[in-house]
């Protein structure tokens, strides 16, 4: 049987107070307990607490778009994963494009971010995914196992674990992989999933790059696809259920 489902919503440096809050509401009056699916979303930190106050009981978990690797220290701007789990957050994305591009992140920092993860009991989303120029080389599944081997602890679990394969040049782009590029990929990350844990086949693997509810139906049918990472999308209540109701 399929891991359940997990539709995240990746609200990037998005919204303000008021208008986290609203959507958190219009999400939390249409998601049930009979949903099939899981749904969290990933709010801009200074929103979190807001969000998790609206969020608190429901279905609806709430993550962090980070955290830093130290518990704490000399860090300025940034948010341990102790914060996050302290404040009730159950995941926490890591290595997301945008940080490896913008913030320099190597997959051993991000390794490392998924272990602080895990020491604070947030499940980590971790990312993984190729430029146009390597897609362009024929150098996507080298690329994606790379980052796979070099950014998942060893050991994790289907309940520990998350992996988001966003192709970066299809982020925002409103440009998507085929399905077969998409069933390919997914099918060589759960291969390589298997090297570092022995519950590789429960993992689950969501598909993110300018998801939207025109093609969720069909990335979701995709084989080995179990949800998705959703950017823009996440940031209207009607589209974002589109989504989640397609898996």
């Amino acid at each position: 049987m399929a891991p359940r489902p997990l539709i995240a919503g990746n609200w990037k440096m998005n919204m303000d107070l008021a208008g986290s809050e609203a959507l958190a509401k219009d999400l939390l009056g249409a998601v049930g307990a009979a949903a099939k699916f899981e749904m969290t979303v990933c709010p801009p930190a200074p929103y979190l607490a807001a969000v998790l106050g609206v969020l608190e009981g429901s279905m609806i978990s709430v993550g962090g778009q980070d955290c830093h690797q130290n518990a704490s220290g000399a860090h300025t701007g940034d948010v341990s994963a102790a914060m996050l789990a302290d404040l009730g957050c159950a995941y926490v994305i890591v290595g997301h494009s945008e940080r490896r591009a913008d913030h320099a992140e190597s997959d051993a920092v991000v390794l490392a971010k998924a272990e602080a993860a895990r020491a604070n009991d947030l499940i980590p989303i971790v990312c993984v995914g190729e430029t146009e120029a390597e897609r362009d080389a024929g150098r996507t599944l080298d690329v994606v196992g790379t980052q796979i081997r070099g950014s998942v602890p060893e050991g994790l679990t289907g309940e520990t674990l998350v992996v988001a394969y966003e192709p970066v040049w299809a982020i925002g782009t409103g440009r998507t992989p085929t399905t077969d590029d998409v069933a390919a990929v997914h099918a060589h990350i759960r291969s390589v999933l298997a090297e570092k844990t022995g519950d590789a086949a429960n993992v689950r693997l969501l598909y993110g790059g300018s998801v939207k509810p025109a093609n969720a139906t069909e990335l979701m049918a995709v084989n080995n696809v179990n949800g998705a990472l959703v950017g823009g999308a996440s940031l209207k209540a009607g589209d974002f259920l589109a989504i989640a109701r397609s898996t």
